[in-house]
């Protein structure tokens, strides 16, 4: 069966087997060289300095490390402005009314990037309330398979004092992600989609300078907590120990097999291939190419059938696809590129499509 879902993705067997090494204590040194390299080789994937930028692990889902970031990084006498096209927006919206964490939300339309202009004024707008000191945002929404535009949106930051906390959770290790720009302070990410790694590893990708202002606001998820004991060869808490195995394999594996450039490349060959052969069946997809991330796109469910008659055809010729969410359920499919796929298992995809009664 092949994952064809945002994560968890269709493992190499090299990932596999790696969930079979020996049992280990999480207070043994072993295992303190174990979460070193997976902290060491997280950072080298985008080549960056351990001085400037900590990588800080927890046992948890993507959501778990978005959470730690929003609830540790924005200070007290903070106010953070969300911004929302999807599914995933509206969930750092959520998580910071659970912290009541001062915010503001600029919610667009899910088929629509952000309006920079909007998003421009709401930070200017004057008022009684607090300055926004961070703006949150999501990188790919895998709500529709938006990329949204961090580079524009970081200028606008830029230009007004404000810090940018980026969910890369689906982007991570795939798409491009200028960690060179100083409004950037952190990307909340997780082993089990681009990396190919497992679930149950989730990390975050912080500037130190950000860092030492970190407050706590939550007691297994305290960023600070986490990164000072992890800096000690430490842990609070029992790690996913052979998650974390494979999540150090799969990093190995990823720089063996050219790391982010290639991946993209490979992710980008197979979008490519699922988009221009579905159109050919006259399936659209729903965000052009151009604004789309590689590692998942949208399109429109055929006339005549429902998700579940796709989803079901599709499961008993070996492949899972997934459903749209909220109001697009009825209306959309996704398709992701992660994990252990050819472009050979694309075209046998398409093959299946076009055996769909039409």
């Amino acid at each position: 069966m092949l994952l064809l879902n945002p994560g968890p993705v269709t493992l190499t067997e090299r990932v596999r087997r790696s969930l079979l090494q020996p049992d280990l204590c999480h207070r043994e040194s072993e295992f303190y060289d174990l979460q070193d390299e997976a902290r060491t080789r997280l950072l080298q994937t985008h080549d960056l300095d351990p001085k400037v930028w900590t990588a800080v692990l927890m046992t948890a889902s993507g959501t778990a490390a978005v959470e730690s970031m929003t609830a540790s990084l924005v200070p007290e006498g903070g106010r953070v402005l969300v911004v929302e096209n999807g599914v995933y927006g509206e969930r750092i919206a959520q998580i910071c009314a659970r912290y009541r964490i001062p915010h503001d939300r600029i919610v667009g339309e899910w088929m629509r990037a952000p309006d920079l202009a909007a998003i421009a004024a709401r930070l200017d707008a004057p008022g009684a309330e607090a300055r926004f000191t961070h703006v949150a945002v999501v990188h790919h929404e895998t709500t529709t398979g938006r990329l949204n535009d961090l580079k524009s949106l970081a200028e606008v930051c830029r230009r007004r004092g404000a810090s940018l906390l980026v969910d890369g959770v689906s982007s991570f290790g795939a798409e491009v992600i200028d960690f060179t720009d100083g409004t950037l302070s952190a990307v909340a990410a997780t082993a089990n989609k681009c990396l190919h790694g497992v679930p149950g590893a989730s990390f975050v990708i912080v500037r130190r300078e950000a860092l030492a202002l970190a407050v706590s606001r939550t007691y297994y998820l305290d960023l600070g907590r986490l990164a000072q004991l992890q800096d000690q060869r430490n842990t609070p808490f029992t790690p996913a120990v052979h998650v974390y195995y494979a999540l150090v394999e799969a990093l190995r594996e990823y720089a063996d097999q050219g790391g982010r450039v290639a991946r993209f490349a490979e992710y980008q060959a197979r979008a490519e291939r699922v988009r221009t052969g579905l159109a050919a069946l006259g399936i659209a997809s729903v965000v052009p190419p151009e604004e789309s991330s590689v590692v998942l796109r949208a399109y429109r469910l055929p006339e005549g059938l429902t998700y579940t008659m796709l989803h079901d055809a599709l499961k008993a010729k070996g492949f899972v696809i997934y459903a749209g969410q909220g109001p697009l359920s009825k209306t959309l499919f996704r398709i992701a590129t992660m994990g252990n796929l050819t472009l050979s298992d694309m075209d046998r995809l398409l093959e299946c499509f076009a055996e769909l009664p039409r």
